[in-house]
């Protein structure tokens, strides 16, 4: 296997070995350094008339452990139930303590003091189509100002099988609906295929909007988007969605100005399935889905320039997928990876900032197929690795409250559940 090539030095790369629950895994290190330096021609940036809002500050949490708790000594608890196939749970940042949980179908559910309400906060079913498994509502992330402005966004695929990115705006009279015909449409991408339709989206510290798409579906990436600067399949892509007289901007810094395609922020990946940002620190976690072997989780710290490439599909994990390897390139490097005796499709979770300090400052990831759940940890420079729990059940998504605290869902029986202490 020819090594990807990399510059910069955070921490060594670790792949899962055969582990049993509960039991720290053997992970020597394979790869060196982790965080690319791409090298593009020179943006030509555009001035934007205004720059956006950003994350309320959090309290920081700056503690993070040097090692895993014993899990035994931990649980998950359901705490809501009779939801259809949840794939997505965010918070408002409001204040209210409601959570905000996605069914693929198309509705948006609301629980209020531990109780899901009735009446949908967002129903457009009527709008999505969702007869492929990988198709339906996708993802919701609200406005870093939404106390204010009420703005929220949804990724979707549409009654033709492609993705729109559209904002809503919450009711004036009730905090609890939708303003009707709210809806302003972002952005539209034509999808070849009905799966890898990635969907997570999220605000980063930047205060910008960035949104994951897969690589257009069928397998192997026939029309090798994710490689492509042409096309929004298989990238990250980075918007602006506080400018005057338009849905939204290009960032001045984004990596990619002088191109068409200008939104893009990262590229490579083949089906993000749920990324998120390290509310203390900003770092980036990615899920990647992999082809037939690999599951892998990416990772760039905060203020990491953009412009990575995640190597797929020349890559899948730390594994040439389709070679050569042009000498040229220079490729991100997976955090973590795991191999189909593990389980099947990765999902990608949260760093812990909760009220248990035990936890404090570890990356929780899963498995679709089976519920595993590992935690993934930076210590003296290495990422540790550790199989935490086994859920078995179909593990759509995790999510946060606004204090912090993990969830994690449960697709076939949509069921919630929370990370609790004894």
């Amino acid at each position: 296997m020819k090594a990807k090539q990399v510059i910069g030095t955070v921490f060594s790369v670790l792949t899962l070995s055969s582990c049993s629950l509960f039991t720290p895994a053997s992970l020597p290190a394979t790869v060196q350094p982790t965080i690319p330096t791409v090298q593009n021609s020179t943006p030509q940036p555009t001035p934007e008339p205004v720059q956006p809002t950003g994350l309320p500050a959090e309290t920081p949490i700056l503690v993070t452990v040097n090692s895993f708790p014993n899990p035994v000594e931990y649980h998950w608890t359901p705490v809501l139930t009779g939801l259809k196939q949840p794939v997505d749970i965010q918070h408002a940042r409001d204040g209210s303590g409601r959570m905000f949980l996605i069914e693929r179908y198309g509705r948006i559910r609301v629980a209020e003091n531990s109780e899901m309400l009735s009446t949908p906060f967002l129903d457009i079913s009527t709008k999505v189509r969702s007869q492929e498994s990988e198709q339906g509502l996708l993802g919701l992330a609200f406005h870093p100002d939404y106390q204010q402005n009420g703005y929220f966004f949804v990724n979707y695929i549409d009654r033709q099988g492609n993705t729109v990115i559209a904002r809503y705006q919450v009711s004036i009279d009730d905090p609890n609906r939708v303003k009707p015909l709210s809806e302003t449409i972002l952005m539209q991408v034509e999808q070849p295929y009905a799966n890898h339709n990635g969907g997570g989206m999220a605000f980063g510290p930047d205060g910008y909007l960035y949104i994951g798409l897969g690589d257009g579906g069928s397998g192997g990436d026939p029309q090798n988007n994710a490689q492509s600067l042409e096309t929004y399949l298989g990238k990250l892509l980075r918007l602006n969605v506080d400018t005057v007289d338009t849905p939204y901007g290009v960032p001045i810094d984004n990596p990619f100005n002088n191109i068409q395609r200008s939104e893009i922020w990262a590229y490579g990946l083949r089906n993000p399935w749920r990324f998120s940002f390290d509310r203390s620190t900003g770092d980036l976690y990615i899920g990647d889905v992999g082809q037939g072997a690999w599951e892998e989780i990416n990772y760039l710290p905060a203020g990491s320039p953009g412009g990575a490439n995640f190597g797929w599909k020349i890559y899948e994990g730390l594994h040439v997928y389709e070679g050569p390897v042009p000498d040229n390139m220079v490729f991100a490097v997976p955090a973590a990876e795991y191999d189909h005796t593990f389980g099947c499709s990765v999902t990608g979770g949260y760093v812990y900032r909760g009220s248990m300090p035990d936890w404090q400052g570890i990356y929780f990831y899963g498995d679709f197929c089976n519920g595993r759940i590992w935690g993934l940890l930076p210590v003296y420079n290495q990422w540790q690795i550790q199989e935490l729990f086994r859920l078995d059940f179909n593990l759509s998504t995790f999510g946060e409250d606004e204090n912090g605290e993990l969830y994690a869902a449960d697709y076939t029986r949509g069921v919630i559940y929370r990370l609790e202490g004894q």
